[in-house]
């Protein structure tokens, strides 16, 4: 059976990965020292394919152990979080990074060498393209536009100049992968995460969605949006991104390619915000906005071409916006109650 590593198995991303990769007959050992949200109990923790490791990403001798009986590895593990978390931890999030980085190629360029495995499947960020002065963001453009001005954004394109270096030097096959504002169940209040008033509710994310859903449930009205309400996402749901994602790991085309994985549909967080006060409100209740000062880093687009993963991959994410939220307001309301937002 093809076994798979994920790092980051227990973060946002990778709770999606994981039952995907079970989903499709692989087996996992995921790797994740929880320092994000703690430990959290997982619907597949007992299925017989999966074995989770806790540890260090960052620790290349676990790295290398790991990987010596795996046929492919999704680098995921990464210290991040939403638009506050760039400002907060703006060191941190570049050399703890690196450090993860450094520490998965180097394990990774000996698994190749001495064993089974065939590929490292790197997930990179939309926030490569932060510096974009046009769209849509085609694949390349990363390394045609000014560098991204965040350490954040800086350190996922040096995710990416890794991937190509392990290539050039060590042959270690490689494919890029860049989740657009990724929307699904399963995030948290981070253990680290700096509490942001906004009006009168403290934010419990940095994440649009979650964060605006929380604050029309508590009551907030009017309802803060961070900016104008004008920038543009394309928030994609994050079974499809996991379904990007392996399809990406496993077709033979993807070898030492990148893909933009996302939703073809753009919303601004205006049009957002107006279908989370519906879908909570009610059709007769005026939506009423005020507009805060935004954070430095708040992108005012963010628009991929989708088109290489559609022809080269055949895939496309099809869940709509409002699908999402049907799975998120309940989960969000659920988790005000028992006190975890």
């Amino acid at each position: 059976m093809t076994k798979v590593l994920v790092s980051g198995s227990s973060g946002f991303i990778g709770g999606y990965l994981v039952r995907e990769l079970l989903a499709r007959g692989y087996e996992v050992v995921g790797v994740d020292d929880f320092s994000k949200y703690g430990r959290v109990a997982r619907s597949y923790d007992q299925h017989p394919g999966y074995r989770l490791v806790p540890g260090d990403a960052r620790d290349p001798r676990l790295m290398t152990e790991l990987l010596a009986g795996c046929d492919h590895f999704i680098a995921g593990a990464a210290m991040i979080g939403g638009i506050s978390y760039f400002h907060t931890y703006a060191y941190d999030l570049l050399a703890t990074n690196e450090r993860i980085t450094a520490s998965s190629c180097d394990a990774a360029i000996a698994a190749a060498r001495d064993g089974r495995l065939q590929k490292v499947t790197y997930v990179s960020s939309s926030m490569v393209f932060e510096s974009a002065d046009e769209w849509p963001s085609y694949e390349g453009q990363e390394r045609k536009v000014p560098p991204p001005r965040s350490s954040y954004g800086f350190q996922k394109l040096a995710v990416e100049y890794y991937a190509r270096a392990a290539w050039d030097q060590y042959q270690l096959p490689y494919t890029i992968v860049r989740p657009f504002n990724c929307v699904g169940i399963g995030e948290a209040r981070a253990a680290g995460d700096v509490e942001v008033l906004s009006g009168n509710v403290k934010l419990a994310m940095s994440h649009v969605v979650p964060d605006l859903v929380q604050k029309v449930l508590k009551g907030q009205d009017p309802l803060h949006v961070l900016g104008d309400g004008s920038q543009v996402r394309h928030y994609t749901y994050g079974g499809d991104i996991a379904a990007g994602i392996v399809t990406a790991m496993e077709h033979p085309d993807a070898r030492n390619q990148d893909f933009n994985i996302s939703t073809s549909r753009a919303a601004t967080v205006r049009e957002l915000a107006e279908l989370i006060w519906r879908k909570i409100k009610g059709p007769d209740v005026p939506l009423r906005l005020v507009n805060d000062p935004p954070f430095e880093h708040d992108v005012q687009r963010r628009v991929p071409s989708t088109d290489k993963a559609r022809r080269v991959l055949g895939f496309e994410a099809t869940t709509t916006l409002d699908e999402m939220l049907d799975e998120v307001v309940p989960w969000i309301e659920r988790s005000i109650a028992e006190g975890t937002i």
